[in-house]
């Protein structure tokens, strides 16, 4: 289960830390290339729109920090880089493909349930060109318990229960730095083009009846595609509809 580190990417690792998207922004003015932190134990870490992100002792929380050089709404589509890096990561380390599927807007699923989220933030102002940050969490050795989760939310699992395999975040991190590393290079040489499709391609529930929420909205159609601009598609009785950002429930 080796892998190569990638060329230009540094690598921070902390025994315990608030959180790596905190640790990001304090590094962020300083950066000199993307940098890789790996944290062993997170103590305030957060997921999408401020939840807590539960993290047992031995699952992978870490987040990539770059310079932003190109316009949000261009660097909002590395959640799909992230995704497919995940998934290529993920299959790598466990030798099989079967099972993983990705879940609009940055979530990777295995057998259905969820397996890790992805989490980006930005920030600059001014003539500051600003970071990107892209936080992640894998449930390698444990899942939280339902309890911990929200209600209608998918069922989290593990790597370990799910797939028998048992790695270490510091021994996944080098599989999903390469992967990343060549997704990245893909999404910069060619565009969006390809990473859409290829994200399309391992889509979860593509072509079937799901529920979008934002906020008080809640829209639900047959999931038709995910456009140029990375919105979710839905085909609903009033017409197709192009979501921007949404909870997304089956």
């Amino acid at each position: 289960m080796s892998a190569s580190w990638p060329k230009g990417y540094g690598l921070k690792v902390l025994d315990v830390v608030d959180s790596t998207l905190d640790e990001a922004a304090r590094m962020a003015p300083q950066l000199a290339g993307p940098v890789w932190i790996l944290a062993k134990e997170q103590t305030a870490a957060r997921g999408r729109r401020g939840r807590v992100w539960v993290q047992p002792n031995g699952n992978f929380a870490a987040t990539l920090v770059m310079r932003m050089t190109e316009r949000p709404d261009v660097a909002a589509l590395r959640s799909f880089v992230a995704a497919l890096a995940l998934f290529d990561a993920v299959a790598e380390v466990t030798g099989r493909a079967q099972g993983l599927a990705l879940k609009w807007p940055n979530d990777v699923l295995l057998n259905g349930g969820k397996l890790a989220g992805i989490l980006l933030e930005s920030a600059g102002t001014g003539q500051n060109p600003g970071h990107l940050s892209i936080g992640i969490g894998v449930n390698l050795a444990e899942a939280p318990g339902a309890s911990e989760v929200e209600a209608g939310a998918v069922r989290p699992v593990s790597l370990l229960s799910e797939t028998g395999t048992s790695i270490s975040p510091e021994d996944f991190l080098p599989h999903l730095a390469a992967a990343y590393a060549t997704r990245d290079l893909q999404f910069t040489t060619y565009g969006f083009a390809p990473i859409r499709a290829a994200w399309l391609d391992r889509a979860a529930r593509l072509g079937e009846t799901i529920t979008a929420k934002t906020g008080a909205q809640i829209t639900t159609g047959r999931f038709e595609t995910v456009d140029t601009q990375g919105n979710l598609v839905l085909v609903t009785p009033e017409g197709r509809k192009a979501i921007a950002a949404a909870e997304v429930y089956f």
